[in-house]
């Protein structure tokens, strides 16, 4: 697996059960998967060279993030490398302007977009969908970063200056009007066989999750059948090998927008550790291996998952190491995850897990526990 991240960490841990063996190429000794793997390459993910020297002797290589360079991933295939997913599925993930064109290409409902080179384009675009706008790097963005709500031209003209500096694409979007955000999360191997998980819907903060509810609550039937169908077509056409995590807006007038892809174990998907019969990592294992597909029935009725973000510097690693014993005695049924990671305001450092069959009372357990570890006791 590139990549020694949370994903990582947790993919290792389901490829123990497994008896297989992952390794892991690290950008540091220090990296929250590469404290916990024994089989470990510390390497540059940029550098064609430490890409191969890395795959030498894998079965199959995989990722935990979607940043890789494409013609890399075409360089490890033609070397006869198994890479899954493949660079022409992951070229969906990592460009959002491809991804916009092969939606449209496969009619499947998305956001009204274009690519929009300067102001004048910028100007144009939003005379059709109206201010504000979603102003978007067709690359590189992940958890809110590289994602702008814009309500004039004054506004977007300094982002639309940053990205030509940076020689990154813009793509302009419009701001839908959305009900709420929900996932639907599904697997496929080289085989062809699918398997989905029931939909989620994910709560975000300053475009980041915090919490995560399985299945989605209220959310009806055919709706939820529509977003499962939609998310195992698009696993089809693209042709993905592993986990695939379409992230959907429910718009205020019941219908489906597609929102973003990735190509790996996803945020929305760590409920699935105690919350499924078959975890996200470990099916992604069993894809990338074409393994039969495990089951993805869900062990309770109700499932709610709390990412654990990072805040004020006073807030370290050592305080919540601290609470965990109090955390443990005061939640035994809510399952903690850490994942070896430093402080910084924002960043996943871990989430709880709590299972139950009433939604609020379940709820109130994972957000209350979540809390406490990252604040102790405020009364």
């Amino acid at each position: 697996m590139v990549g020694a991240g949370q994903l990582a960490r947790m993919t290792h841990q389901a490829a123990i059960a497994l008896g297989q063996s992952l390794r892991l190429l690290a950008d540091s000794a220090d990296d929250g998967a590469a404290l916990a793997a024994a089989d470990v390459v510390i390497g540059d993910y940029h550098l064609i060279e430490d890409l191969r020297r890395f795959a030498v002797g894998c079965d199959v290589v995989t990722f935990d993030h979607e940043h890789v360079p494409n013609e890399h991933l075409r360089a490890l295939a033609a070397d006869g490398v198994a890479v899954a997913p493949g660079p022409d599925a992951l070229r969906f993930a990592q460009d959002k302007a491809a991804m916009r064109a092969k939606l449209a290409e496969l009619n499947l409902p998305s956001p009204r977009w274009a690519l929009v080179a300067d102001a004048d384009a910028l100007a144009k675009f939003a005379a059709e969908a109206g201010w504000p706008l979603v102003l978007k790097a067709a690359s590189g963005g992940y958890d809110g970063k590289g994602v702008w709500v814009l309500d004039s031209p004054e506004a977007a003209e300094p982002v639309l200056t940053g990205l030509a500096e940076r020689g990154i694409t813009a793509l302009a979007e419009e701001k839908a009007a959305i009900r709420r955000e929900l996932a639907a999360v599904v697997a496929r191997s080289p085989f062809g066989q699918g398997a989905a998980w029931p939909v989620v819907e994910t709560v975000q903060r300053d475009g980041i999750c915090v919490e995560v509810l399985a299945p989605a609550p209220d959310l009806d039937d055919d709706l939820a059948d529509q977003a499962e169908q939609l998310a195992l077509r698009l696993a089809a056409e693209l042709g993905v090998v592993g986990v695939l995590a379409v992230e959907l807006f429910e718009t205020t007038d019941g219908s489906l927008l597609i929102n973003e892809l990735a190509m790996r174990p996803h945020n929305s998907g760590h409920w699935t550790i105690e919350g499924s019969r078959t975890s996200q990592f470990e099916q992604h294992l069993r894809a990338v291996l074409d393994y039969p597909l495990g089951s993805t029935a869900a062990t309770a009725p109700v499932t709610v998952m709390a990412n654990l973000l990072g805040g004020p510097e006073d807030v370290t690693p050592a305080g919540i190491d601290e609470r965990v014993h109090h955390f443990m005695a005061r939640w035994p049924d809510v399952k903690l995850h850490l994942y070896g990671k430093g402080m910084r305001p924002g960043r996943k450092v871990g989430h709880v897990t709590a299972l139950g069959a009433d939604l609020d009372e379940v709820r109130q357990r994972a957000r209350e526990a979540a809390d406490y570890l990252m604040n102790g006791d405020r009364s």
